[in-house]
């Protein structure tokens, strides 16, 4: 355990750096002060559990990952549903940048209101697994059907959500930096 501890100083800093977030933004978005922040960061102040919570609530992690506590074992990943414009959105990875997987499930008529177009860093791959799923990219708008496929740059204005009468479930994948999924077509014969 003593180990554990002994590496959460260069992981909370690691995990900020890696971020880009000042120590005066997580200050902000913890209520700790920027000084025990540095000294936790330096292993020169040991966290407390309060304080613990209050990092992995502003990392978006569950408290064993931001300690890098030992797994055990269990590879299965337990999402915990996030509500956003009407629909369930189900983190189906752990780590936190690169590529992020997620399961939507769109109930008809969401999300409600004209649709609004956004833009933001990333890439994003969305397959419909069930339901329509209509896409406005920029000035194209298409609906999806089952099995098919769409890919995107975010900085594109775009919009989704359910074309139809029944729900819509989605997988997408999406990278923050605008990493792109790399899918192999043919065995590497090495």
């Amino acid at each position: 355990m003593r180990g554990v501890m002994d590496a959460v100083g260069p992981r909370l800093r690691t995990l900020r750096t890696g971020r880009g977030v000042t120590l005066a933004q997580l200050s902000e978005a913890t209520g700790i002060s920027p000084s025990t922040l540095s000294r936790l960061e330096s292993g020169q102040r040991r966290p407390t559990l309060e304080l613990l919570l209050l990092l992995a609530r502003a990392h978006q992690l569950p408290l064993d990952e931001l300690v890098n506590a030992p797994t055990t074992g269990d590879p299965r990943i337990h999402p915990r549903p996030i509500s956003r414009h009407g629909q369930t959105i189900l983190p189906l990875t752990r780590r936190p940048g690169g590529i992020q997987a997620f399961k939507h499930l769109i109930p008809p008529g969401a999300p409600t209101g004209s649709p609004t177009l956004q833009t933001h860093e990333g890439y994003e791959w969305l397959y419909v697994l069930s339901g329509r799923l209509r896409l406005i990219l920029g000035d194209q708008d298409v609906t999806l059907t089952p099995g098919e496929v769409a890919e995107f740059d975010t900085h594109i204005p775009h919009w989704f959500g359910n074309a139809g009468a029944e729900p819509v479930e989605i997988l997408s994948l999406f990278g923050p930096q605008g990493e792109r999924a790399h899918v192999r077509t043919r065995p590497n014969t090495r």
